[in-house]
């Protein structure tokens, strides 16, 4: 399919998502359908053939996680996607991708849980995601998004850094952004897979060297722990791939911590409140592992408190207490379930700790 490039065009969150995996190079997708990230598989099943590609509907997300750690290790691009309890299911073929050093993306379109919950969107799978949420000692890195054209970019991006750091790259979305259709811009540039670096340590074919060995059962416990401390050095390379966006936050009273959409409903509350004489900023995430903890201590620094905004119950909060620390209060706001917080909601919010501080 040709799409128009460097003009901008409607798209759903889901489908940029899958267009932009086929632009960074990726030739293989195994998945199982969940709702609100359908759209991804409908695309990559239409279009990833186009271009030489594998789609394969998984028989179960177990399956697909797999399948995806096949693909890995034979050197291939490679992604997958779901929906909240379908990561659950993932997790022990993601920890198994962590330890035989694998890249490979995952995309998780998150809906309102726990159990099945529902198809509204929800940021209740932070913990799952930044946590590495599987077994043993290892992280995913995580990206998280607020717009079709950042969805789009950072997929892009989750594949170059798998491939640096031979680890599993986590895309955090949710319902509203998966489905929604904003206006965005294709880059005119695209990976052909032919150029990529070569993998070295991929189980491709041994004629003339070597053959190699993907694992990740080691019997002996002192070899285990070293293979664990070169994940780990690895998690700690990482941290100068941190990103974050900060609006308003020059001046600020208020810092107002929030990632995706609710950082997209909170720029619209600190939008008013400055209109009211509140001196709020917004301080964004993007990189949710690792953490921009060095700049939210900065900006804490200068605030005289933090709110932060979520579609849950509160779980950001734990690494923004571990950025704060004392440096000023720590306050919250979010809602479950799926309910998305309205704009008057967070001004609520935002009025009552500029009162505090200020009382």
């Amino acid at each position: 399919m040709s799409l128009p490039r460097g003009e901008r065009i409607l798209m759903r969150g889901n489908e940029a998502i899958a267009q932009a995996a086929i632009d960074a190079g990726c030739r293989a997708f195994f998945g199982y359908p969940i709702t609100p990230q359908n759209q991804i598989p409908d695309y990559f099943a239409l279009h990833l053939p186009e271009v030489g590609g594998v789609f394969l509907q998984a028989e179960s997300e177990i399956a697909a996680i797999n399948m995806v750690y096949g693909a890995a290790a034979a050197g291939v691009r490679v992604m997958t996607a779901s929906s909240s309890p379908g990561i659950s299911l993932k997790q022990e073929g993601i920890s198994y991708l962590a330890e035989s050093e694998l890249p490979a993306v995952i995309v998780n379109i998150m809906r309102g849980g726990s159990g099945l919950g529902n198809i509204a969107p929800a940021q209740s799978d932070y913990w799952q995601a930044t946590r590495g949420g599987g077994h043993g000692d290892y992280r995913t890195l995580v990206l998280a998004g607020w717009s079709v054209q950042e969805m789009y970019s950072l997929t892009r991006l989750a594949f170059d850094l798998a491939d640096t750091y031979r680890m599993p790259t986590l895309v955090l979305g949710d319902a509203m952004l998966g489905q929604m259709m904003e206006p965005m811009v294709l880059p005119t540039d695209v990976v052909d897979p032919a150029t990529l670096p070569a993998k070295p340590w991929a189980t491709n074919g041994a004629k003339g060297r070597p053959h190699n060995i993907i694992n990740s059962l080691y019997i002996k416990e002192a070899e285990l722990e070293q293979v664990n401390l070169r994940v780990h050095a690895r998690h700690q390379e990482a941290v100068r791939e941190t990103r974050y966006e900060a609006q308003d936050v020059e001046g600020a009273e208020i810092a107002v911590v929030a990632y995706g959409t609710a950082a997209r409903v909170a720029y619209s509350a600190i939008q008013q409140a400055r209109t009211e004489g509140i001196a709020a900023g917004l301080f964004r995430p993007i990189t949710l592992f690792p953490y921009p903890s060095a700049a939210l201590a900065d900006l804490a620094a200068r605030a005289k408190a933090v709110l932060v905004v979520e579609l849950s119950l509160g779980q950001m909060i734990d690494d923004v207490r571990l950025a704060v620390g004392e440096r000023c209060p720590v306050r919250f706001f979010g809602r479950s379930g799926g309910i998305v917080v309205s704009p008057a909601e967070v001004l609520q919010a935002i009025r009552g700790v500029a009162a505090e501080v200020k009382g």
